[in-house]
């Protein structure tokens, strides 16, 4: 597969990921996934984990999923590139693993004394990767071996946190999000 195919089955496979993220802001409030414990003098998680967001997150890249493999085809045959379709376990594994990066991230930034919001340089934008890629692989494990080679997993490591300073960087601008990062 040439440059252009790696990238372009990059960002395909990983659409369902990327999405969301997005998606919990945008759904934003509602109970807070540790409904306010702590450990060590500060909260599991915070304020900005919760289960809306959570749940609107990985319903909306499961949908992103569904609807891709509709889309696959004509978009496959404008450029030039077979795009993979998502089994249904697949794009949830995307999806909810996404949602579960970017948990155990927050987590991890408590743990380090950070504050939410605060930045958290590489963590930040691969946790969701991360997460969704594992999970991916633990509920699909056939199609991920087959989507997932190693030309497309180095692409989404470079491409990945590129995206993630431009969406948020939008984000910001519009006033979804009160940090840039």
């Amino acid at each position: 597969m040439d440059l252009v195919g790696v990238v372009v089955t990059a960002l395909w496979a990983m659409g369902p990921a990327y999405v969301p993220n997005n998606a919990a802001v945008l759904a934003g409030g509602g109970r807070p996934i540790d409904g306010g414990r702590t450990m060590g003098g500060s909260r599991l998680l915070g304020d900005g984990k919760t289960w809306r967001g959570t749940a609107a997150g990985t319903v909306a890249g499961t949908a992103l999923a569904l609807a891709m493999n509709e889309l696959a085809p004509t978009v496959g045959d404008v450029l030039g590139h077979s795009l993979p379709r998502f089994p249904l376990l697949a794009g949830i594994g995307l999806a909810l693993g996404a949602m579960l990066g970017d948990i155990g991230a927050s987590f991890l930034k408590r743990r380090s004394g950070r504050e939410r919001g605060a930045a958290f340089p590489g963590l930040d934008q691969l946790d969701f990767v991360v997460g969704a890629l594992l999970l991916a692989l633990v509920v699909a494990p056939g199609w991920f071996l087959a989507t997932f080679t190693r030309p497309v997993l180095v692409a989404i490591l470079v491409v990945t946190p590129l995206l993630h300073v431009v969406t948020n960087g939008i984000a910001y601008l519009l006033g979804l999000k009160n940090e840039p990062w």
